[in-house]
């Protein structure tokens, strides 16, 4: 059914906003998520009261907003040697990709969501991918997401839509998108409710939100935040 998306919710800022861009757009909209021994699973606890949160300050979207799903994907875990699967350092790579890249993870989750979106009968997958902040991962590039799509529709036999509505922003668009969403309540609920701190770390909150403040998603959501504000940035 084309009224209706499945929406990939980490319990970040990213899928937050789509989200949030989903239920501006369709009459029904499912979530679901992976656990995939991650380093920062408290996300998918953050995810369960973002929604909640969404219920509560958007009684318009809480009528649309249907079922969630979590999908177990440890396995990937177990085949990933990353620094968001394993205890260790935040580095570069000799490839040039930085140690946070999980191989395979964003096709794996497209390819689940597919399955279930197959399932439920559900046509449009939403999916916060972005080649402008993306970090070199190639599995968020735009090519990536039209190859996948063409691939999951002749392997199902189907007419999925992958949507990507971050793919050309930055951070401090996906915040305005937001506001421009939901208003000042839905940049608060992301700032305060959503999570996209690597190490997990829900102990210290800054203006931009929780988190350590020192990783690269910290790093790039505040700076996102600052220039949002019109403050002055790092650059």
């Amino acid at each position: 059914m084309d009224h209706a998306a499945l929406v990939l919710f980490s319990g970040g800022q990213d899928s937050a906003t789509c989200l949030a861009w989903a239920l501006e757009r369709f009459a029904h909209v499912e979530t679901v998520g992976f656990d995939y021994g991650q380093r920062h699973s408290v996300e998918l606890d953050v995810r369960l009261r973002f929604l909640d949160a969404i219920r509560g300050a958007f009684p318009a979207w809480a009528a649309k907003l249907g079922p969630d799903h979590l999908l177990d994907l440890r396995v990937l875990g177990q085949v990933s040697e990353t620094a968001l699967t394993r205890p260790q350092a935040i580095a570069m790579q000799a490839g040039g990709l930085p140690n946070t890249f999980v191989p395979g993870r964003n096709l794996l989750f497209v390819t689940f969501a597919a399955a279930l979106a197959y399932r439920r009968g559900i046509k449009r997958i939403v999916t916060g991918v972005c080649e402008t902040d993306y970090s070199g991962y190639p599995d968020c590039r735009d090519d990536t997401m039209k190859s996948l799509q063409a691939t999951l529709n002749l392997g199902m036999e189907s007419r999925f839509v992958i949507d990507t509505p971050l793919m050309w922003i930055d951070k401090a668009e996906t915040w305005a998108l937001s506001k421009q969403l939901g208003g000042r309540t839905l940049v608060e609920l992301i700032r305060d409710e959503t999570h996209s701190c690597y190490l997990g770390d829900r102990d210290h909150r800054h203006d931009w939100g929780f988190g350590c403040g020192t990783c690269p998603a910290c790093e790039l959501r505040a700076e996102g935040w600052r220039k949002f504000e019109g403050e002055p940035t790092s650059a």
